[in-house]
């Protein structure tokens, strides 16, 4: 049977306490300071992927830097953490590797961990933004928004997921807002967007400004906090948060009761899946990205997919219908660890129209 692995790593220093239950009672920067000399090892062994095409198993590899160490810690020794990870998926018999959070970020998105290994390698990040716009397209429909019409937002615009939706997302848009820091990097994506749609985007800097203003929010940063809070959306928004660890802070589901954000990436995985390990999804679920490598492998595609920062749409188009070759499908709507039902969509949606057309003010703690 062919074999399939996938890096990951604790987002923060919780993660490590849920794993190991005596580091509730460290200091974080201690708990960090050993991470740093833990080699990559084996955490889990995943069986059950069937579809009426093929079976795979696979492996969930652990690099343990949490996702602040990954951003500060020198990109070589990053890198080589990240490349002893893949090796440790070699000796296994994976075939391809699957680089998760932020071991696909870190560098050249993949491209030098690929040189360094023997096996196939993908960050996820196609089928990621396929998942990703079809949970936005469902959330919007839900909440009575027509992407025509709508302002819509893109933070984290030049990564290459977030780079990638801009540019799906402009072929029936209106009105489009980029958000990034590096506002060159801005105006040549929203060149390249004008050529191929025809659409003249906005580009700024200031995520604040942007947000206030946006019904539909698609959040890709590779930030460490959070970027949204309870004050910065405008009633009726409907924020996609693809980033981990999240974009948008918990006190927006606190605090908020009008407006819709919802996981993306997140999908449902044919057969009987066990991941023997919780990494907090429902059974059967699991990121975009990891979803990717098995599919991947049940096509015996043991080639580098999805790496670098420039994801063309044909690869998104081709790993969604494969997806939906092997019965990869979007797990409904999940907001903060949770499934949100349509009963619950509409109220908010009822709630948020109150707001904008009854003339009432919204008092939002900020």
């Amino acid at each position: 049977m062919d074999k399939f692995a996938f890096i990951i790593h604790p987002l923060d220093v919780q993660d490590v306490a849920r794993k190991f239950g005596f580091a509730r009672r460290l200091p974080a920067r201690v708990i960090e300071g050993a991470l740093r000399y833990l080699p990559p090892m084996k955490v889990s062994h995943i069986t059950g992927v069937r579809t009426p095409y093929g079976e795979v198993e696979g492996y969930f590899v652990g690099c343990p830097l949490t996702a602040r160490q990954m951003l500060e810690l020198p990109q070589g020794f990053v890198l080589k953490r990240i490349i002893q990870a893949g090796k440790v998926a070699e000796k296994l018999g994976a075939r391809i590797v699957g680089l998760g959070a932020f071991t696909s970020v870190v560098g050249d998105a993949g491209i030098t961990v690929a040189e360094n290994l023997n096996i196939a390698v993908t960050t996820g990040n196609s089928y990621t933004v396929a998942t990703a716009i079809e949970g936005t397209k469902e959330a919007a429909r839900l909440m009575g928004i027509d992407l025509r019409c709508a302002h819509i937002v893109v933070l984290g615009a030049t990564g290459s997921i977030g780079k990638v939706c801009a540019r799906i997302l402009a072929r029936e848009a209106t009105r489009m807002t980029l958000v990034a820091r590096d506002t060159a990097r801005l105006e040549g994506l929203a060149a390249k967007i004008l050529y191929e749609s025809g659409l003249a985007v906005t580009v700024t800097s200031d995520v604040k400004k942007a947000l206030r203003a946006a019904q539909v929010v698609i959040a890709v940063t590779s930030a460490v906090d959070t970027l949204i809070g309870p004050g910065d959306l405008m009633p009726g928004a409907v924020v996609c948060d693809v980033s981990r660890p999240r974009n948008v802070s918990r006190q927006v589901a606190e605090m908020r009761d009008d407006v819709l954000v919802i996981e993306g990436g997140v999908v449902e995985v044919p057969g009987e899946v066990n991941f023997n390990f919780n990494f907090g999804f429902p059974p059967r679920t699991a990121y975009a990205c990891m979803a990717e490598t098995m599919i991947l492998a049940l096509e015996k595609r043991f080639e580098n997919f999805s790496l670098g920062r420039d994801i063309s749409l044909e690869q998104v188009e081709e790993i969604s219908a494969l997806a939906k070759k092997h019965g990869f499908k979007l797990a409904g709507l999940r907001s903060f660890e949770r499934a949100i039902s349509r009963e619950e969509i509409e109220a908010i949606r009822a709630r948020a129209e109150a707001r904008l057309t009854g003339g009432k003010k919204v008092f939002i703690m900020s």
